[in-house]
């Protein structure tokens, strides 16, 4: 792959804007870059906020929905077939001030052990190692609740929490739900999540979709907030 010129900020930080400005702000997303592995990522000194997941959690129509581009990540009618981490950079052309990263999804049964101990190796070296990882979105379907392997994911990355990680748990396709079934799951989630934020999202009612822009910008804008050290790891593999 040829080499990809690092991303540095052009923009200092900013105040707090509102809901659409929020979305007028993720609707500059475009593709920058893509790799098998993460020594082939470039760097990147700007904010960058990962989106992970299940393989049928909803990831790529959440990040197409916040974007407001039908197909920025690709959704697969097969789950699982995502097998790169995908950049996509925020901001002005020439003024970049954040990254997305779209990261493989797990669990899908369809694909052979080897490929699932592979996709996730890449996955988790990317959470725990990645020096501009700022936040993550962990996506979940709210009938389903936090697997064992989304809760998992979340005690592997506490040390970085503790150090100082954002995370978000979107519970996607929250139209499936009534109100009363929402308000169960927000309740649920935030007892066994153990942290962070929690947010219903509907990408086909839009339920959520500013609440969530204007918390990423947030994340991606900060007044004073060092980055995160990520934290020692082995070869450790996430069990899945």
């Amino acid at each position: 792959m040829p080499s990809t010129p690092a991303i540095a900020s052009a923009t200092p930080a900013h105040a707090s804007i509102d809901g659409k400005a929020a979305l007028a702000w993720m609707h500059t997303a475009r593709f920058f870059t893509t790799a098998a592995q993460l020594h082939h990522l470039p760097a990147v000194e700007v904010p960058e906020i990962a989106f992970v997941g299940r393989s049928n959690a909803g990831k790529s129509t959440a990040i197409n929905t916040l974007t407001q581009q039908r197909q920025l990540a690709f959704a697969s009618k097969k789950p699982g077939r995502t097998q790169h981490i995908n950049l996509f950079a925020l901001g002005k052309q020439g003024a970049t001030d954040a990254v997305l990263a779209d990261l493989p999804g797990y669990g899908y049964a369809a694909v052979s052990r080897e490929d699932k101990l592979r996709w996730q190796r890449v996955m988790l070296n990317y959470l725990v190692q990645r020096e501009s990882l700022t936040a993550f979105v962990l996506l979940c379907d709210p009938r389903l609740g936090l697997t064992e392997l989304d809760e998992a994911l979340l005690d592997a990355l506490r040390p970085r929490v503790e150090a100082g990680l954002k995370f978000l748990v979107l519970l996607t396709k929250a139209d499936k739900l009534t109100r009363a079934e929402q308000a169960k799951a927000l309740s649920i989630t935030r007892l066994n999540a153990g942290g962070g934020e929690v947010r219903l999202f509907s990408a086909l009612k839009k339920q959520g979709v500013e609440d969530v822009a204007q918390l990423l910008w947030q994340w991606s804008h900060p007044a004073d907030a060092p980055a995160s050290a990520p934290a020692q790891t082995g070869n450790g593999v996430l069990q899945i």
